[in-house]
């Protein structure tokens, strides 16, 4: 209880620090501004770019899996996003403190994943990088088996179950990355909080991973530190 009343208060002293500056990461026309990185494409003729633009939206066609990410490396922000399953609901997330690439299974980069897969968006997945939460135990499983590389358990399960809308209606996730904490609300529902990540800088990452996801806002507010 003390954490959560400590997380309301960093909260509202955090809401006064927003930058006036909010940046659109997508122009709604190209991927400027953004790089690919989807293995199939070194090797395969014929694979495609599952990251297009489409009717102003900005859609991850799933497949050949990979990732879209940002030029630049962002530190202390708020990412509002907002995001539907076009299709069959699937597999999707976008990635803070993203940085060496293709570091977990030759696919995914160095990162902590905010997952918006169907019944599980707000989970963490530790990619080389980690972070803690009020009770681990419960939500990662037993201690011994934690890790941040193959065949650990990296998921850290959400707190909450029912935030996400119905297939087809749009879902709204804010990510607050302050110093090593991250806090994720969806629909206006808290649920994850992490602390003390190994991370505090990086890319933002959207991924392909088999379903078909889109978005129409990926948002960027910079947050300004208090300094004393």
């Amino acid at each position: 209880m003390f954490r959560v009343l400590l997380l309301a208060v960093l909260m509202y002293i955090v809401s006064s620090c927003y930058s006036s500056t909010t940046i659109s990461l997508y122009n709604g026309r190209n991927l400027e501004g953004w790089h690919v990185d989807v293995p199939a494409m070194d090797s395969i003729a014929d694979a495609i770019n599952p990251f297009i633009i489409r009717d102003g939206l900005l859609v991850s066609l799933g497949t050949p899996q990979g990732h879209l990410i940002t030029d630049a490396v962002y530190k202390n922000f708020r990412l509002d996003l907002e995001y539907r399953f076009a299709g069959e609901p699937g597999n999707c997330g976008v990635l803070v403190f993203a940085s060496t690439p293709r570091a977990l299974y030759k696919m995914f980069p160095k990162s902590i994943e905010v997952q918006m897969m169907h019944k599980n968006a707000g989970d963490f997945w530790c990619i080389v990088e980690d972070i803690k939460t009020d009770d681990m135990e419960a939500r990662r499983g037993p201690k011994a088996e934690w890790g941040i590389t193959e065949g650990k358990l990296r998921r850290i399960k959400n707190l909450t179950d029912g935030s996400e809308k119905p297939l087809g209606e749009w879902n709204s996730m804010t990510i607050e990355c302050l110093g090593n904490e991250i806090v994720v609300w969806l629909n206006g529902d808290l649920v994850n909080h992490g602390y003390e990540a190994t991370a505090n800088s990086g890319h933002i990452a959207l991924q392909a991973e088999g379903a078909e996801v889109e978005f129409r806002r990926v948002d960027l507010t910079p947050i300004s530190r208090i300094t004393k």
